[in-house]
């Protein structure tokens, strides 16, 4: 599945679960519903699925600024039901934070059943 395809699967996956009121309350991404935080890592989508791929600019930008500010809510976003339903690979998407070469990423904490590069 391609780049574009993906992003607007998730795009449309954000719509609906936004249209049904499904909200969830303060959680990992703060106030933030997790759906919102995940299609706000959509330039991320080539990148998490595949480790090989170079990280876009856009998506070293919001990852930077998610690891600043809700750092616990990008594990929550890489380990969620939306991102496996959009072919993230949680294994290498977790490499992101490195491979953008973010300097004060969470090194060493377990995101599920992986540890930050």
């Amino acid at each position: 599945m391609d780049y574009n395809k993906r992003a607007r699967i998730v795009l449309l996956m954000v719509v609906l679960v936004a249209w049904s009121g499904v909200v969830d309350g303060a959680g990992e991404c703060g106030k933030t519903p997790i759906q919102s935080a995940a299609a706000s890592l959509s330039p991320c989508l080539g990148a998490a699925g595949n480790g090989r791929a170079p990280v876009p600019p856009a998506c070293c930008a919001k990852v930077g600024a998610l690891i600043r500010t809700a750092p616990k809510c990008l594990c929550a976003v890489l380990l969620s039901p939306l991102a496996k339903r959009a072919g993230i690979k949680p294994g290498i998407a977790i490499t992101i934070p490195k491979r953008c070469n973010i300097r004060n990423r969470p090194a060493g904490k377990k995101c599920g059943r992986y540890t930050v590069p």
